[in-house]
């Protein structure tokens, strides 16, 4: 699923392409305001002045969801109503590396968009840093998602008429961020997951691996306050599958990167520090798992 519009996306791209060639001595004045701290406070402190604004005290979770429900059908008399998610209660803190595991229908992908703001709940509230995202404008809840939620799904979503740097600047350059400081962002969230080498190539040059890899950049390049993964080794033969999670245990583990992740895999969700069993629409089970100190991922089933 992509959540911008292609004939934007591409008017922008060939317009970074164009500053390509008409770029002079500014670039170089504004190396410093470029750099990955500038650039990484700049969307934190815009996020901050939102809660500011709206009275909003900073919680100890980054992420929490309170009586979450949500529901479908039974707009027409006599339609049965059905509940994906039944009053949930949940709580992330900062670089939390967490499951959500259960079987088909049991409500876990219908969680994850309700916490990445995709979806709005039939009722309950969703605070990312101490926001509610149901108090949110449609406009102003697709800014959070752009800057404060990175999402990987199962399928790729590459633009194939981009390299691999253009797709992971991408989100960036839609938020109006400088072509100079989007492409130095994209090059340096494509080395964090090992395919600096690779940035100029198109998806359709690139295994299904480094194609998910790339993804992960892309959901990186804005420096999110969480991940979000829905199947993101779906796709993957086991050998990219490992290499995937094994990227994902790292970022929690060693840049305290929140990251939240369905599966359907015991393996995966065993590499967690944390699994959440779904059941019914509701959480059946929440345990944490002994991974401390441990960046490698386990053996993923075929």
């Amino acid at each position: 699923m992509l959540w911008f519009r292609r004939d934007s996306a591409m008017l922008e791209i060939r317009q970074t392409r164009r500053s390509r060639f008409s770029r002079n001595n500014q670039t170089n004045q504004n190396s410093r305001q470029s750099s990955p701290e500038h650039r990484g406070n700049g969307y934190i402190e815009r996020f901050r002045e939102t809660r500011t604004a709206i009275g909003v005290t900073p919680s100890l979770s980054i992420l929490r969801a309170e009586h979450l429900t949500k529901t479908f059908g039974g707009s027409r008399a006599g339609a049965a109503s059905v509940a994906a998610l039944n009053n949930v209660d949940l709580a992330v803190e900062q670089g939390e590396f967490v499951a959500i595991t259960g079987a088909s229908g049991s409500g876990k992908s219908t969680l994850l968009h309700l916490l990445g703001g995709i979806a709005r709940p039939t009722a309950g509230t969703v605070l990312l840093e101490g926001v509610d995202l149901a108090s949110l404008d449609d406009d102003a809840l697709a800014r959070v998602r752009r800057r404060r939620i990175g999402f990987v799904f199962q399928r790729y979503n590459l633009l194939p008429e981009l390299s691999l740097v253009e797709n992971v600047a991408l989100p960036l350059v839609l938020d109006g961020i400088a072509n100079n400081r989007s492409e130095e962002a994209a090059r340096a969230a494509l080395e964090t997951v090992g395919l600096a080498h690779r940035g100029e190539h198109r998806p359709d040059e690139l295994s299904g691996g480094e194609q998910q890899r790339g993804a992960i950049a892309r959901a990186l390049v804005a420096e999110p306050a969480i991940v979000l993964a829905d199947e993101p080794t779906g796709a993957l033969d086991s050998a990219n599958s490992h290499r995937v999670i094994e990227l994902l245990m790292r970022l929690a583990a060693e840049h305290r990167q929140t990251v939240i992740l369905v599966t359907h895999d015991p393996g995966i969700a065993a590499a967690a520090g944390r699994t959440i069993q779904m059941r019914d629409g509701r959480i059946e089970a929440d345990k944490r798992n002994n991974t401390m100190g441990n960046t490698a991922a386990p053996a993923v089933s075929p």
